[in-house]
Protein backbone atom coordinates (compact mmCIF):
# COMPACT_ATOMS: atom_id res chain seq x y z
CA UNK A 1 0.00 0.00 0.00
CA UNK A 2 0.99 3.13 -0.99
CA UNK A 3 1.75 6.14 1.62
CA UNK A 4 -1.06 8.05 0.21
CA UNK A 5 -3.51 5.12 0.14
CA UNK A 6 -2.59 4.67 3.70
CA UNK A 7 -3.16 8.30 4.60
CA UNK A 8 -6.36 8.13 2.74
CA UNK A 9 -7.51 5.05 4.90
CA UNK A 10 -6.23 6.53 8.26
CA UNK A 11 -8.61 9.83 7.05
CA UNK A 12 -11.58 8.01 6.37
CA UNK A 13 -11.41 6.02 9.35
CA UNK A 14 -11.15 8.92 11.50
CA UNK A 15 -14.11 10.94 9.68
CA UNK A 16 -16.12 7.75 10.48
CA UNK A 17 -15.15 7.82 14.49
CA UNK A 18 -16.12 11.38 14.66
CA UNK A 19 -19.30 11.52 15.94
CA UNK A 20 -21.90 13.04 14.16
CA UNK A 21 -24.45 16.07 15.12
CA UNK A 22 -28.20 14.94 15.26
CA UNK A 23 -30.05 17.85 13.54
CA UNK A 24 -33.56 16.77 13.81
CA UNK A 25 -34.36 17.30 17.96
CA UNK A 26 -37.99 15.51 18.86
CA UNK A 27 -37.60 12.06 18.83
CA UNK A 28 -35.78 10.27 21.76
CA UNK A 29 -31.96 8.84 20.49
CA UNK A 30 -31.23 5.30 21.31
CA UNK A 31 -27.22 5.03 21.23
CA UNK A 32 -26.78 1.69 22.50
CA UNK A 33 -28.49 -1.72 22.09
CA UNK A 34 -30.70 -2.15 24.88
CA UNK A 35 -29.11 -5.03 26.46
CA UNK A 36 -25.20 -3.09 26.06
CA UNK A 37 -22.50 -3.52 23.79
CA UNK A 38 -21.93 -6.75 23.23
CA UNK A 39 -18.24 -7.82 22.79
CA UNK A 40 -17.11 -9.00 19.24
CA UNK A 41 -17.11 -13.09 19.28
CA UNK A 42 -14.03 -14.85 17.73
CA UNK A 43 -14.59 -17.44 20.06
CA UNK A 44 -16.58 -20.83 19.16
CA UNK A 45 -17.85 -21.64 22.76
CA UNK A 46 -19.78 -18.18 22.76
CA UNK A 47 -21.23 -18.77 19.45
CA UNK A 48 -22.36 -21.86 20.67
CA UNK A 49 -23.89 -21.02 23.99
CA UNK A 50 -26.40 -18.01 21.59
CA UNK A 51 -26.94 -21.44 19.62
CA UNK A 52 -27.93 -23.36 22.63
CA UNK A 53 -30.25 -20.44 24.10
CA UNK A 54 -31.99 -19.96 20.37
CA UNK A 55 -33.05 -23.30 19.51
CA UNK A 56 -35.31 -23.15 22.26
CA UNK A 57 -38.09 -20.87 20.38
CA UNK A 58 -38.89 -21.11 16.74
CA UNK A 59 -39.34 -17.36 15.61
CA UNK A 60 -37.47 -14.68 13.75
CA UNK A 61 -34.14 -13.90 13.64
CA UNK A 62 -32.33 -10.85 13.11
CA UNK A 63 -29.66 -11.00 10.58
CA UNK A 64 -27.23 -8.61 9.42
CA UNK A 65 -23.89 -8.22 8.05
CA UNK A 66 -21.05 -5.62 7.78
CA UNK A 67 -18.63 -5.15 4.55
CA UNK A 68 -15.60 -3.04 3.69
CA UNK A 69 -16.45 -2.44 0.02
CA UNK A 70 -14.96 1.12 0.31
CA UNK A 71 -11.69 0.03 1.39
CA UNK A 72 -10.93 -3.68 0.83
CA UNK A 73 -11.29 -5.83 -2.96
CA UNK A 74 -13.70 -8.12 -1.84
CA UNK A 75 -17.21 -7.88 -0.89
CA UNK A 76 -16.66 -10.26 2.14
CA UNK A 77 -18.67 -9.71 5.45
CA UNK A 78 -16.06 -8.38 8.34
CA UNK A 79 -18.66 -8.46 11.14
CA UNK A 80 -21.96 -10.69 10.83
CA UNK A 81 -25.02 -9.13 13.56
CA UNK A 82 -27.75 -11.78 14.71
CA UNK A 83 -30.77 -11.21 17.39
CA UNK A 84 -32.77 -13.32 18.61
CA UNK A 85 -35.55 -13.02 21.38
CA UNK A 86 -34.39 -15.81 23.22
CA UNK A 87 -30.77 -14.88 23.58
CA UNK A 88 -30.32 -11.63 22.57
CA UNK A 89 -27.97 -9.76 20.42
CA UNK A 90 -24.38 -11.62 19.15
CA UNK A 91 -21.60 -10.32 17.16
CA UNK A 92 -19.36 -12.64 15.36
CA UNK A 93 -16.08 -12.14 13.77
CA UNK A 94 -15.97 -14.60 10.78
CA UNK A 95 -12.48 -13.70 10.14
CA UNK A 96 -12.01 -16.02 13.43
CA UNK A 97 -13.28 -18.98 12.49
CA UNK A 98 -15.42 -20.98 10.12
CA UNK A 99 -19.32 -20.74 10.68
CA UNK A 100 -19.92 -24.28 12.68
CA UNK A 101 -22.92 -26.81 11.74
CA UNK A 102 -24.47 -25.49 15.07
CA UNK A 103 -25.05 -22.34 13.81
CA UNK A 104 -26.51 -23.29 10.76
CA UNK A 105 -28.84 -25.79 12.09
CA UNK A 106 -29.95 -22.46 14.38
CA UNK A 107 -30.65 -20.52 11.15
CA UNK A 108 -32.47 -23.00 9.06
CA UNK A 109 -35.79 -22.99 8.86
CA UNK A 110 -36.43 -20.14 11.04
CA UNK A 111 -37.14 -16.80 9.15
CA UNK A 112 -34.43 -14.43 8.26
CA UNK A 113 -34.99 -10.33 9.58
CA UNK A 114 -33.04 -7.97 7.21
CA UNK A 115 -32.68 -4.99 5.70
CA UNK A 116 -32.06 -4.11 2.55
CA UNK A 117 -31.49 -8.47 1.83
CA UNK A 118 -30.37 -8.32 -1.67
CA UNK A 119 -26.97 -6.42 -0.26
CA UNK A 120 -26.20 -8.71 2.43
CA UNK A 121 -27.32 -12.30 1.39
CA UNK A 122 -24.28 -12.62 -1.23
CA UNK A 123 -21.77 -11.83 1.70
CA UNK A 124 -23.54 -14.82 4.29
CA UNK A 125 -23.80 -17.05 0.89
CA UNK A 126 -20.25 -16.86 0.84
CA UNK A 127 -19.97 -18.47 4.45
CA UNK A 128 -22.82 -20.94 4.01
CA UNK A 129 -25.61 -19.56 5.71
CA UNK A 130 -28.18 -19.05 3.07
CA UNK A 131 -31.83 -18.50 4.88
CA UNK A 132 -35.08 -20.90 3.94
CA UNK A 133 -37.25 -17.66 4.21
CA UNK A 134 -36.79 -13.78 4.73
CA UNK A 135 -38.20 -10.94 5.76
CA UNK A 136 -36.73 -7.56 4.51
CA UNK A 137 -37.98 -4.51 6.41
CA UNK A 138 -36.74 -2.21 3.17
CA UNK A 139 -38.93 -3.68 0.46
CA UNK A 140 -41.81 -3.96 3.09
CA UNK A 141 -41.40 -0.48 3.76
CA UNK A 142 -41.69 -0.01 0.13
CA UNK A 143 -44.42 -2.15 -0.27
CA UNK A 144 -46.46 0.21 2.37
CA UNK A 145 -45.76 3.68 -0.04
CA UNK A 146 -43.44 4.60 3.05
CA UNK A 147 -41.37 7.56 1.33
CA UNK A 148 -37.92 7.14 2.95
CA UNK A 149 -37.26 3.77 3.39
CA UNK A 150 -33.83 3.70 4.93
CA UNK A 151 -33.84 1.31 8.49
CA UNK A 152 -33.17 4.82 10.63
CA UNK A 153 -36.11 5.85 8.91
CA UNK A 154 -38.22 2.70 8.83
CA UNK A 155 -37.19 2.75 12.75
CA UNK A 156 -38.37 6.01 13.43
CA UNK A 157 -41.78 5.73 11.61
CA UNK A 158 -42.38 2.56 13.47
CA UNK A 159 -40.88 2.66 17.14
CA UNK A 160 -40.21 6.24 17.28
CA UNK A 161 -37.13 6.48 17.86
CA UNK A 162 -33.88 8.09 16.37
CA UNK A 163 -31.00 5.21 15.81
CA UNK A 164 -27.63 6.42 15.92
CA UNK A 165 -26.02 5.96 12.27
CA UNK A 166 -23.02 7.64 11.96
CA UNK A 167 -20.36 4.39 10.69
CA UNK A 168 -22.33 3.07 7.99
CA UNK A 169 -18.95 4.12 5.93
CA UNK A 170 -16.35 2.87 8.45
CA UNK A 171 -13.68 0.39 7.53
CA UNK A 172 -15.20 -2.71 8.92
CA UNK A 173 -12.08 -4.79 8.22
CA UNK A 174 -10.44 -2.59 11.08
CA UNK A 175 -9.09 -4.62 14.09
CA UNK A 176 -10.14 -4.29 16.71
CA UNK A 177 -12.92 -2.64 16.14
CA UNK A 178 -14.05 0.92 18.20
CA UNK A 179 -16.71 0.14 20.74
CA UNK A 180 -19.31 3.30 18.89
CA UNK A 181 -18.69 1.08 15.75
CA UNK A 182 -20.06 -2.17 17.46
CA UNK A 183 -23.02 -0.33 19.17
CA UNK A 184 -24.01 0.89 15.73
CA UNK A 185 -23.66 -2.88 14.64
CA UNK A 186 -25.78 -3.92 17.32
CA UNK A 187 -28.39 -1.85 17.18
CA UNK A 188 -29.13 -2.62 13.27
CA UNK A 189 -30.33 -6.09 14.52
CA UNK A 190 -31.79 -4.84 18.46
CA UNK A 191 -34.60 -3.18 17.02
CA UNK A 192 -35.17 -5.10 13.59
CA UNK A 193 -37.52 -8.01 14.98
CA UNK A 194 -40.06 -4.75 16.75
CA UNK A 195 -39.63 -3.32 13.42
CA UNK A 196 -41.06 -6.43 11.37
CA UNK A 197 -43.70 -7.10 13.51
CA UNK A 198 -45.10 -3.75 13.43
CA UNK A 199 -44.39 -3.83 9.60
CA UNK A 200 -46.28 -7.21 8.97
CA UNK A 201 -49.40 -6.26 10.68
CA UNK A 202 -49.57 -2.96 8.28
CA UNK A 203 -49.00 -5.17 5.37
CA UNK A 204 -51.78 -7.25 6.89
CA UNK A 205 -54.30 -4.11 7.01
CA UNK A 206 -53.36 -3.15 3.73
CA UNK A 207 -54.26 -6.50 1.99
CA UNK A 208 -50.47 -6.75 1.09
CA UNK A 209 -48.84 -9.60 2.94
CA UNK A 210 -49.37 -11.85 -0.05
CA UNK A 211 -47.67 -9.38 -2.30
CA UNK A 212 -44.78 -9.13 0.31
CA UNK A 213 -44.08 -13.09 0.77
CA UNK A 214 -44.13 -13.55 -2.89
CA UNK A 215 -41.27 -10.20 -3.19
CA UNK A 216 -39.02 -12.02 -0.30
CA UNK A 217 -39.25 -15.26 -2.38
CA UNK A 218 -37.93 -13.68 -5.24
CA UNK A 219 -34.70 -11.80 -3.61
CA UNK A 220 -34.36 -14.80 -1.51
CA UNK A 221 -33.88 -16.55 -4.85
CA UNK A 222 -32.81 -13.85 -7.08
CA UNK A 223 -29.73 -12.13 -5.20
CA UNK A 224 -26.67 -13.37 -6.78
CA UNK A 225 -25.57 -10.36 -8.59
CA UNK A 226 -25.28 -10.75 -12.37
CA UNK A 227 -21.43 -11.20 -13.47
CA UNK A 228 -21.28 -9.49 -16.88
CA UNK A 229 -18.66 -10.95 -19.50
CA UNK A 230 -16.63 -8.25 -19.67
CA UNK A 231 -16.58 -6.60 -16.46
CA UNK A 232 -14.31 -3.26 -17.20
CA UNK A 233 -17.66 -2.23 -19.13
CA UNK A 234 -18.76 -1.70 -15.62
CA UNK A 235 -16.82 1.73 -15.11
CA UNK A 236 -19.02 4.99 -14.41
CA UNK A 237 -18.98 7.24 -17.25
CA UNK A 238 -17.93 4.45 -19.68
CA UNK A 239 -21.13 5.96 -22.17
CA UNK A 240 -18.69 8.94 -23.15
CA UNK A 241 -16.24 6.89 -24.72
CA UNK A 242 -17.35 6.31 -28.11
CA UNK A 243 -14.34 5.14 -29.90
CA UNK A 244 -12.84 1.47 -29.87
CA UNK A 245 -9.12 2.95 -29.28
CA UNK A 246 -11.16 4.38 -26.07
CA UNK A 247 -12.53 1.82 -25.05
CA UNK A 248 -9.30 -0.46 -25.36
CA UNK A 249 -7.33 2.43 -23.34
CA UNK A 250 -10.07 2.12 -20.53
CA UNK A 251 -9.86 -2.01 -20.61
CA UNK A 252 -6.16 -2.09 -20.30
CA UNK A 253 -6.32 0.33 -16.99
CA UNK A 254 -8.99 -1.05 -15.87
CA UNK A 255 -7.50 -4.52 -15.49
CA UNK A 256 -4.65 -3.58 -14.18
CA UNK A 257 -6.09 -1.84 -11.87
CA UNK A 258 -8.28 -4.43 -10.70
CA UNK A 259 -4.81 -7.04 -10.72
CA UNK A 260 -3.44 -4.48 -8.16
CA UNK A 261 -6.71 -3.58 -6.13
CA UNK A 262 -6.50 -7.97 -5.75
CA UNK A 263 -3.33 -8.57 -5.04
CA UNK A 264 -3.15 -5.13 -2.37
CA UNK A 265 -6.70 -5.96 -1.32
CA UNK A 266 -7.88 -2.76 -1.64
CA UNK A 267 -11.29 -1.20 -3.45
CA UNK A 268 -10.24 -0.39 -6.61
CA UNK A 269 -10.85 3.29 -6.34
CA UNK A 270 -8.10 3.99 -4.05
CA UNK A 271 -6.14 2.85 -6.85
CA UNK A 272 -7.40 4.56 -9.34
CA UNK A 273 -10.74 6.30 -9.67
CA UNK A 274 -13.19 5.08 -12.40
CA UNK A 275 -13.54 8.95 -13.55
CA UNK A 276 -9.62 9.15 -13.94
CA UNK A 277 -9.54 5.89 -15.94
CA UNK A 278 -12.19 7.52 -18.36
CA UNK A 279 -9.99 10.78 -18.42
CA UNK A 280 -7.66 9.23 -19.50
CA UNK A 281 -9.49 7.22 -22.15
CA UNK A 282 -10.96 10.36 -23.68
CA UNK A 283 -7.89 12.49 -24.05
CA UNK A 284 -5.43 9.65 -24.68
CA UNK A 285 -2.33 11.31 -23.81
CA UNK A 286 0.87 10.06 -25.71
CA UNK A 287 3.61 11.23 -23.92
CA UNK A 288 4.31 9.98 -20.44
CA UNK A 289 3.97 13.48 -18.57
CA UNK A 290 1.05 14.11 -19.86
CA UNK A 291 -0.71 10.66 -18.97
CA UNK A 292 0.90 11.48 -15.22
CA UNK A 293 -0.68 14.72 -14.80
CA UNK A 294 -4.02 13.43 -15.80
CA UNK A 295 -3.64 10.11 -13.69
CA UNK A 296 -2.21 11.59 -10.95
CA UNK A 297 -0.34 8.07 -9.97
CA UNK A 298 2.17 8.35 -7.54
CA UNK A 299 4.86 5.49 -6.08
CA UNK A 300 5.17 2.13 -6.97
CA UNK A 301 2.32 1.95 -9.76
CA UNK A 302 2.98 4.91 -11.75
CA UNK A 303 5.03 3.37 -14.39
CA UNK A 304 3.00 0.20 -14.01
CA UNK A 305 -0.36 2.23 -15.44
CA UNK A 306 1.94 4.20 -18.07
CA UNK A 307 2.91 0.48 -19.51
CA UNK A 308 -0.59 -0.39 -19.54
CA UNK A 309 -1.62 3.03 -21.71
CA UNK A 310 1.07 1.84 -23.70
CA UNK A 311 0.34 -1.09 -24.46
CA UNK A 312 -3.11 -0.10 -25.64
CA UNK A 313 -2.48 2.09 -28.21
CA UNK A 314 -0.12 -0.37 -29.57
CA UNK A 315 -2.71 -2.76 -29.75
CA UNK A 316 -3.45 -3.95 -33.89
CA UNK A 317 -7.06 -3.25 -35.48
CA UNK A 318 -8.42 -6.96 -35.01
CA UNK A 319 -7.78 -7.16 -30.64
CA UNK A 320 -9.44 -3.76 -30.09
CA UNK A 321 -12.86 -4.27 -28.20
CA UNK A 322 -15.90 -4.08 -29.81
CA UNK A 323 -17.87 -0.63 -29.43
CA UNK A 324 -21.24 -2.49 -28.37
CA UNK A 325 -21.21 -3.81 -24.65
CA UNK A 326 -21.86 -7.59 -25.76
CA UNK A 327 -24.37 -7.68 -22.48
CA UNK A 328 -25.86 -4.58 -23.40
CA UNK A 329 -30.07 -5.57 -23.69
CA UNK A 330 -31.53 -5.21 -27.15
CA UNK A 331 -34.77 -3.48 -24.93
CA UNK A 332 -32.73 -1.77 -23.04
CA UNK A 333 -33.03 1.72 -21.86
CA UNK A 334 -30.92 3.40 -24.86
CA UNK A 335 -32.22 0.75 -27.63
CA UNK A 336 -35.62 1.99 -26.55
CA UNK A 337 -34.71 5.78 -27.04
CA UNK A 338 -33.26 4.99 -30.19
CA UNK A 339 -36.54 4.19 -31.81
CA UNK A 340 -39.09 6.93 -31.26
CA UNK A 341 -42.76 4.23 -31.60
CA UNK A 342 -41.20 2.09 -28.58
CA UNK A 343 -39.93 5.58 -26.69
CA UNK A 344 -43.72 6.41 -26.72
CA UNK A 345 -45.20 3.39 -26.20
CA UNK A 346 -43.32 3.20 -22.86
CA UNK A 347 -44.28 6.48 -21.74
CA UNK A 348 -47.73 5.41 -22.71
CA UNK A 349 -48.01 1.51 -20.31
CA UNK A 350 -45.28 3.84 -17.61
CA UNK A 351 -48.47 6.72 -17.23
CA UNK A 352 -51.17 4.40 -16.92
CA UNK A 353 -49.38 1.71 -14.66
CA UNK A 354 -48.17 5.10 -12.71
CA UNK A 355 -51.81 5.76 -11.84
CA UNK A 356 -52.51 2.15 -10.51
CA UNK A 357 -49.22 2.24 -8.47
CA UNK A 358 -50.45 5.39 -6.85
CA UNK A 359 -53.90 3.70 -5.97
CA UNK A 360 -52.56 0.93 -4.08
CA UNK A 361 -49.57 3.38 -2.59
CA UNK A 362 -46.49 1.99 -4.23
CA UNK A 363 -43.63 2.83 -6.24
CA UNK A 364 -43.86 2.46 -10.06
CA UNK A 365 -40.80 0.50 -9.92
CA UNK A 366 -42.58 -1.57 -7.04
CA UNK A 367 -45.69 -2.22 -9.30
CA UNK A 368 -43.39 -3.74 -12.07
CA UNK A 369 -39.63 -3.55 -12.82
CA UNK A 370 -38.58 -0.72 -15.26
CA UNK A 371 -36.15 -3.44 -17.67
CA UNK A 372 -39.57 -6.17 -17.57
CA UNK A 373 -41.90 -3.27 -19.27
CA UNK A 374 -38.83 -2.01 -21.19
CA UNK A 375 -38.86 -5.89 -22.91
CA UNK A 376 -42.56 -5.80 -22.81
CA UNK A 377 -42.20 -3.17 -24.99
CA UNK A 378 -39.46 -3.69 -27.32
CA UNK A 379 -41.15 -7.54 -27.78
CA UNK A 380 -44.72 -6.39 -27.94
CA UNK A 381 -44.76 -3.26 -29.94
CA UNK A 382 -48.62 -3.22 -30.52
CA UNK A 383 -51.66 -3.92 -29.14
CA UNK A 384 -52.15 -6.83 -26.83
CA UNK A 385 -54.64 -8.73 -24.44
CA UNK A 386 -54.67 -9.06 -20.96
CA UNK A 387 -54.08 -12.76 -21.12
CA UNK A 388 -51.18 -11.97 -23.59
CA UNK A 389 -49.24 -9.58 -21.20
CA UNK A 390 -50.06 -11.80 -18.44
CA UNK A 391 -47.84 -14.19 -20.43
CA UNK A 392 -45.14 -12.29 -21.24
CA UNK A 393 -44.84 -10.42 -17.63
CA UNK A 394 -44.90 -13.62 -15.83
CA UNK A 395 -42.04 -15.38 -18.40
CA UNK A 396 -39.65 -12.33 -17.31
CA UNK A 397 -40.28 -13.24 -13.34
CA UNK A 398 -42.86 -10.49 -12.67
CA UNK A 399 -44.77 -12.04 -9.50
CA UNK A 400 -48.46 -13.21 -9.94
CA UNK A 401 -49.62 -10.00 -7.64
CA UNK A 402 -47.68 -7.49 -10.31
CA UNK A 403 -49.03 -9.49 -12.73
CA UNK A 404 -52.63 -9.23 -11.34
CA UNK A 405 -52.34 -5.34 -11.56
CA UNK A 406 -50.42 -4.92 -14.40
CA UNK A 407 -51.76 -6.81 -17.36
CA UNK A 408 -55.37 -5.33 -16.84
CA UNK A 409 -53.96 -1.70 -17.21
CA UNK A 410 -51.62 -2.82 -20.17
CA UNK A 411 -54.06 -4.23 -21.86
CA UNK A 412 -56.79 -1.31 -21.71
CA UNK A 413 -54.25 1.33 -22.54
CA UNK A 414 -54.45 2.18 -26.29
CA UNK A 415 -51.67 2.63 -28.45
CA UNK A 416 -51.61 6.28 -29.61
CA UNK A 417 -49.88 6.90 -33.08
CA UNK A 418 -47.88 10.36 -32.51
Amino acid sequence: MTVTQRRTRERNRDRALRPVKVKEPGLPRMDEPRGGIPEVVDRLQPLLAWCQKTETGNGPIAVDSERASSFRYSSRAYLIQLHSREAGTLLIDPLAFAMPPSLKRVLSGREWVLHSASADLPCLAELDLVPDAIFDTELAARLLGMERVGLGSVVEDTLGVKLAKEHSAADWSTRPLPKPWLAYAALDVDVLLDVRDILQQRLVDAGKSEWASQEFSYVRLNSEPRKRSEPWRSLHGLGKLRAARQLALARELWQLRDSIAREEDLSPHLVLRDRTIVALSLAQPKDRSSFQRIAQVKGEYKDRFWRAAQAAYALPQSHLPATKDPDASKFGRHAIRRSSDSAQRLQELRDALSVTAKENSLPLENLLTPSFLRRFVHEHPGQVSAAQAAQALTSYGARSWQVALSAPVIAATPLVKA
